[in-house]
């Protein structure tokens, strides 16, 4: 089973100094109730120049959790949040720096291992593992200025909205459900 803190723990430098960081924030532990979850690039070893720390969320009451995001971390640089709606979902997120990371919470009212960010990083992942050498697109991609989702579909040859295509690709390969 793929699990994104222990990448980063185990990882190269860059992981390691991720992993520092969210490990001195205390995220995981002061936001538990939240079931939070890492996704993104650092735990693929996919991360460039501007890549955050993504924590995903299941989050029912966003007061609730904007309450406790501000007492935490509101003393961060550059913190800020927001409430949107993504795909028909209500979203809250909040972003900061860190330890020289930018990190961005994101809560839905979904279970996390059900979101998006979390079936993505989970489909890229066994693309990796099937085939290494698509790190190096990937990377090349992403220095070129692709988000990571569109990057994968283009080295796939995946046509339409690069967020659906990967998550009805990995269903096809059995990766997710």
């Amino acid at each position: 089973m793929f699990d994104p803190i222990y990448q980063l723990k185990h990882g190269n430098e860059q992981q390691k100094c991720a992993y520092r960081a969210i490990s001195e924030l205390e995220i995981m532990e002061n936001l538990s109730e939240f079931q939070p979850m890492l996704c993104g690039t650092f735990p693929l070893d996919i991360a460039v120049g501007g890549s955050d720390l993504d924590i995903i969320m299941e989050v029912h009451d966003f007061d609730q959790f904007e309450t406790k995001v501000i007492r935490l971390y509101r003393g961060m640089e550059g913190f800020s949040r927001k409430r949107n709606i993504i795909r028909n979902v209500p979203i809250v997120k909040a972003n900061f720096v860190f330890g020289g990371f930018e990190f961005e919470l994101f809560g839905q009212p979904q279970p996390t291992k059900k979101q998006n960010a979390y079936l993505h990083m989970i489909v890229e992942y066994h693309l990796i593992q099937a085939d290494p050498s698509i790190k190096g697109n990937i990377l090349m991609l992403k220095e070129q200025g692709y988000k990571t989702e569109p990057a994968f579909c283009k080295v796939l040859g995946l046509d339409g909205d690069p967020y659906g295509a990967l998550i009805e690709f990995g269903k096809t390969k059995n990766y997710i459900e």
